[in-house]
């Protein structure tokens, strides 16, 4: 049996996820696949599917929604346009989930042990896609300047090395180190936090050596019921993941699981809320 660790120095970075962690966007994707799979008689959409395309790059997640509902016949692209029409008319309707805005707010105010607590956004979602989600709610993503805003598209993320491979929050945790005041130090991994709702985004920050607070929707937590430790190990979908020596172990102490982001335990993480 593992021992879990509690010796974690205190957080100086939180990285966030942002479909279905900071907005309800993870609903309007279903929502807009299932209005597109009714069209070629198929869908809707249940947790079994949605839970693998959490956080993966736009094109794996259509190839894999077409080989779900035996759409072979469906041109990818062709569903892809199609998607983005839909797309264009529901993101822009996107809102924040209950505790975010508190959240991003009481962070970019804290400190540990008398330094500021450094945040970005490392999110799958495209240029295009970010902006029809945020571009009303600017106040809110105002606390993610633009260097540490790592988008799906970035290119300092290798080609076919989306989540759950730990890319996208290394490049993020660079992206803080190479923006610090003078005489900072620099951040390592075990000193950062990743916010996630999917299960490949949490193997993603598990696997780049950070420790993660695991949010899910509710019908993923339903999903995983009973397999909730393996999640938090960065096990949850251990048949993609070749790399065993970036894996954690169960109940290792690495991961939390939180029903919201409301009410916060920042002093377990060695966060001075709002000082």
């Amino acid at each position: 049996m593992v021992k879990a660790r509690t010796d974690f120095p205190p957080v100086r970075a939180c990285l966030f996820d942002m479909d279905g962690l900071l907005l309800d966007s993870e609903d309007k994707y279903t929502l807009c696949h299932n209005i597109l799979l009714q069209t070629h008689n198929a869908g809707p959409m249940t947790w079994d599917i949605k839970s693998q395309l959490q956080g993966r790059p736009a094109n794996e997640a259509i190839l894999r929604v077409l080989s779900f509902f035996n759409l072979s016949h469906v041109n990818p692209d062709s569903y892809t346009t199609d998607l983005h029409r839909i797309q264009e008319r529901e993101f822009p309707k996107a809102q924040p989930l209950p505790g975010v805005e508190a959240l991003l707010q009481t962070l970019s105010t804290s400190e540990n042990g008398g330094r500021k607590i450094h945040i970005a956004l490392a999110t799958s979602s495209h240029e295009g896609h970010f902006k029809l989600k945020t571009q009303h709610l600017e106040d809110m993503f105002g606390v993610f300047t633009k260097e540490r805003r790592i988008l799906g598209d970035d290119k300092r993320i290798p080609k076919g090395r989306g989540k759950p491979s730990p890319d996208i929050y290394l490049v993020a945790l660079k992206a803080i180190n190479d923006t610090l005041d003078e005489g900072e130090e620099e951040i390592k991994p075990e000193e950062c936090l990743v916010f996630e709702d999917g299960v490949p985004g949490v193997i993603a920050g598990r696997r780049a050596g950070m420790r993660v607070v695991w949010v899910p929707h509710q019908g993923l937590a339903n999903l995983y019921a009973g397999r909730e430790a393996e999640v938090l190990a960065g096990r949850g979908e251990g048949d993609e993941i070749l790399d065993e020596h970036q894996l954690g172990q169960v109940d290792d102490g690495w991961g939390e699981q939180l029903v919201s982001l409301v009410g916060f335990p920042y002093e377990r993480y060695g966060i001075v809320a709002g000082k």
